[in-house]
């Protein structure tokens, strides 16, 4: 029983520029090797902002207003023709991103044209005009290029960022909901488009023309109303369909195949003898304690709980029995519930049952000595159990899938190698082992039950295979490894705590409509898709995001406004049925000096890095990195050959929107998922993890944020807490100093072999770097220096909504060849340095300019 098809909803994003109108190219490039901002004529229309700061959400450089379109970096080699000899490049002189503390106020549009938005990974309040919000939505380039032509000169991506549910800035009003009755949302007749700001009305109200399909509607009775002077409804303001870019209506009956299902939680606990003697199962049943109580409260909140290894064990929680009822259920290959009622329950009428039950399972089974893990069975027969009404399954998982359906055991030992070991081989493992999980990973999104698997493991556990479940349900996998009862336990709460209480809604479905003229491609992301128009989210929450390629499918209007709806039709915790419509408008152009002006850096680079993630499994690592270098190099040579001018050749050119492009696609080529060296769970989750990220949490993955913390009670800044941030260079990290660096999902600290001591016992409580054990949980000491660390790491997790486990780092030890190897601008193993690359990258245009 699956949801009904959404209708189509729109929504707008807050980017865009002003009319076609443009800038001319740069007169001449800076000879000089300094990075200053060049007037390059008057534009008409906000310009783009400064570049990001990656890895600092909420850390941007003001807006800025006439900026330069290009950036010049000199270089001293052979000038007038390619570079032959040895180049140099002076790194103090090349693009890097910009620390800011201040806080951006955005408008979606001004003058009833669109906006550029801030970038992704800045701290931005956002007032919504007309378009989206950027959270929402947004687009790699702000202004719409007018044919399939010109986006192909450009070599750039035509694609949207689709997060529907995202965190709003505290600051910001909240999204208004609109309820029409049993009539409806208005909507388009022939494309189903939601009424948004910039459909037009016509003949005194009686009509309006549709903004993405152009046909011409009769306006319903009961929502007439006059036109003002400036042919605006008199009351668009006071309707928020009329004048914001996000809205979420009422759903009615026509959107419901059944009644809202309710929230349902099933709990499946790893028991066997791995999982039990690392402390992963105490781990998991104290976790689950602790978040019952931020359930969702009243009477459509069910709980159920099962623990298995070689069999299953469900129990009855109802309130009648005396302690709660141990069910088993053997057979692992033809699975069942064994009740059909009593598994899954109220949780007011449970509580005192499931606490107890939660706090005897790790003494029931600590003598366990089964090894083998029926995984694939374990989620069918809870499967089954929620098969009725839906809802979110929660595994934790510890082992390889041993035994029973889906079993997984052939590919162990060849997991346990390196990747560099065999490029083939990797590809077999990258991918799932066979079609079995997949299989019920289709039937459980049919029956809107939604998966996510914390992976609390020691060894291989086939990440490549468990995870077309979550992918497919509209869940996430977590991956904590090598697990610690020490740390871990910790990180695993606040995980599953926020899985549980962060926005989200069951029993989705969403489609994005374009303008005539552009379509949607494709879509990527975790869900389960049977018809090409919609995706299927049995889950969806704040964290998900989708990216939306377009391509053309007819010449748009140079001038004219093309506009996206995302429509996103779901069930609430509460049990109430919304559709959020999420609806962009952005401005046409023939001029691909606009289209390079109106880039955005986030956006373009999540699409190398999702495209990366997904060509991974398939081919070998050395042709998709290259892939990602030539995604760069076409953009920046179409940038070079059509829009500067003349130079000479020892210049590398960019667009001042793109400078930074090259430094990010050089983390990307030596970030986990394209590194020869590592393990394949590690790739697999780098993978996965890739797939539903955020855009603001893309370039801090590749261009993590180091920090000096040796020195914190020193620096002294009243608008962050966040310390400014170093470049990542080993040239940065001081043997007397000891150094953050996270990257959204891990958090390592790097500690110097010549740090004073006192500082290591104002730290972290010990007087040697020996005695800290390498996972560990950071302690809060009496003084300045530790009071100091503890806000910075707490700031951190806050912005990234994680707990960011804690990992030492020292030198001569493999922990700190992990460390180094994020230092992206330095020479290694896995590529050229970032003076290197920015060479390598002007040798191919020049080749190019020159066939």
């Amino acid at each position: 029983m699956r949801a009904p098809p959404g209708p189509a909803i729109q929504s707008q994003l807050s980017s865009s520029v002003g009319p076609p109108s443009m800038m001319p190219p740069p007169s001449s490039p800076f000879a000089t090797p300094s990075w200053p901002m060049q007037q390059q004529g008057t534009p008409s229309a906000p310009v783009p902002g400064p570049p990001p700061t990656p890895g600092m959400f909420g850390m941007p450089p003001p807006p800025m207003q006439n900026q330069s379109m290009t950036t010049t970096i000199p270089t001293v080699g052979q000038t007038g023709a390619p570079m032959a000899g040895p180049s140099k490049i002076d790194p103090n002189q090349i693009p890097r991103p910009s620390s800011s503390n201040s806080v951006i106020l955005h408008e979606t549009r001004q003058g009833n044209q669109a906006t550029i938005p801030p970038p992704a990974t800045s701290d931005y309040i956002v007032r919504d005009t007309g378009n989206c919000s950027p959270r929402y939505m947004r687009c790699t380039i702000n202004q719409i290029p007018f044919t399939g032509d010109l986006l192909g000169t450009s070599g750039m991506q035509l694609a949207l960022f689709v997060q529907p549910l995202a965190l709003p800035h505290p600051s910001e009003e909240p999204i208004q909901v609109v309820d029409f009755g049993e009539s409806g949302p208005v909507r388009c007749s022939r494309c189903k488009a939601y009424m948004n700001p910039f459909m037009k009305f016509i003949d005194q109200g009686r009509h309006f023309i549709c903004n993405l399909c152009g046909f011409t509607d009769e306006t319903p009775r009961d929502y007439h109303c006059n036109l003002g002077p400036d042919g605006r409804r008199r009351d668009a303001d006071e309707r928020p369909e009329l004048c914001r870019g996000t809205v979420e209506f009422v759903a009615t009956k026509e959107f419901m195949v059944r009644e809202p299902m309710p929230a349902v939680y099933f709990f499946l606990i790893d028991v066997s003898m791995n999982a039990v003697q690392t402390g992963a199962t105490a781990a998991a049943c104290s976790a689950i304690s602790q978040v019952i109580t931020d359930l969702p409260e009243g009477p459509r909140t069910l709980v159920g709980v099962a623990t298995f290894d070689s069999t299953i064990h469900f129990y009855n929680l109802k309130r009648a029995l005396q302690q709660p009822l141990m069910l088993i259920v053997p057979d692992v290959h033809d699975v069942y519930t064994p009740l059909e009622t009593d598994v899954i329950v109220p949780l007011s009428e449970c509580r005192q049952h499931l606490e107890l039950l939660l706090e005897s399972i790790p003494t029931m089974f600590q003598s366990n000595r089964t090894s083998e893990s029926a995984f694939g069975a374990a989620i069918k027969a809870a499967f089954l159990a929620m098969k009725a009404t839906g809802g979110k399954l929660l595994v934790f998982q510890s082992v390889l899938p041993s035994i029973g359906i889906g079993a997984l055991s052939a590919r162990e030992a060849e997991g346990r190698t390196n990747i560099s070991a065999g490029e083939k081989e990797a590809h077999k493992l990258l991918q799932p082992a066979d079609k079995t999980l997949k299989t019920l990973a289709i039937e459980f999104a049919e029956y809107q039950v939604c998966v996510d698997v914390f992976l609390t493991a020691q060894t291989y556990v086939d990440i490549a295979s468990i995870s077309a479940i979550p992918r497919t349900t509209g869940g996430q996998v977590y991956y904590y490894y090598p697990f610690s009862a020490l740390s871990d336990p910790a990180k695993l709460y606040n995980d599953l705590r926020w899985n549980i209480t962060r926005p989200q809604g069951f029993e989705a479905v969403m489609r994005v409509r374009c303008s005539q003229g552009i379509q949607v491609q494709e879509y990527h992301g975790n869900f389960c898709k049977r018809i090409p128009t919609d995706v299927d989210l049995a889950g969806i929450d704040c964290d998900k995001t989708f990216l939306v390629t377009l391509k053309h499918d007819d010449k748009l209007q140079d001038g004219s406004e093309c506009a996206f709806q995302c429509a996103l039709l779901y069930t609430t915790l509460y049990g109430q049925r919304r559709i959020r419509v999420i609806t962009l408008s952005l401005p046409v152009t023939s001029m691909l000096s606009n289209l390079f002006r109106a880039a955005d850096l986030d956006t373009q680079f999540c699409c190398f890095l999702k495209q990366a993630a997904i060509e991974i499994p398939s081919r070998p690592l050395p042709l998709v990195r290259e892939q990602v270098t030539n995604l760069c190099i076409n953009a920046l040579f179409a940038y070079r050959k059509f829009c500067a001018t003349v130079s000479s050749s020892g210049q590398l050119i960019l667009p001042e929107a793109l400078k930074l492009l090259p430094l990010y696609t050089l983390g990307l080529t030596k970030s986990t998922g394209l590194r020869i060296e590592g393990n394949i769970d590690e790739r697999s989750f780098w993978i996965n993890y890739v797939s539903s990220l955020s855009t603001h949490l893309a370039i801090p993955l590749v261009y993590p944020r180091m920090l000096s913390i040796h020195d914190l009670d020193l620096k002294e800044d009243e608008e962050s807490v966040i310390p400014p941030c170093l470049p990542l260079s080993s040239e940065q990290v001081s043997k007397e100093g000891i150094y953050l660096l996270e990257n959204g999902h891990d958090c390592l600290i790097y500690i110097g072999e010549s740090v004073s001591p006192d500082i290591i016992r104002k730290l972290f409580g010990v007087s040697t770097v020996d005695e800290i054990p390498t996972l560990f949980v950071l302690q809060q000491y009496d003084n300045s220096l530790s009071k100091k660390l503890n806000e910075v790491v707490n700031e951190i997790r806050r912005q990234r909504c994680s707990y960011l486990r804690l990992k030492l780092c020292k030198k001569g030890d493999p922990s700190g060849v992990a460390f180094f190897s994020f230092m992206v601008e330095d020479k290694s193993v896995g590529g050229l340095s970032y003076v290197e690359y920015l060479i390598h990258i002007h040798r191919q245009i020049q080749n190019k300019m020159a066939s």
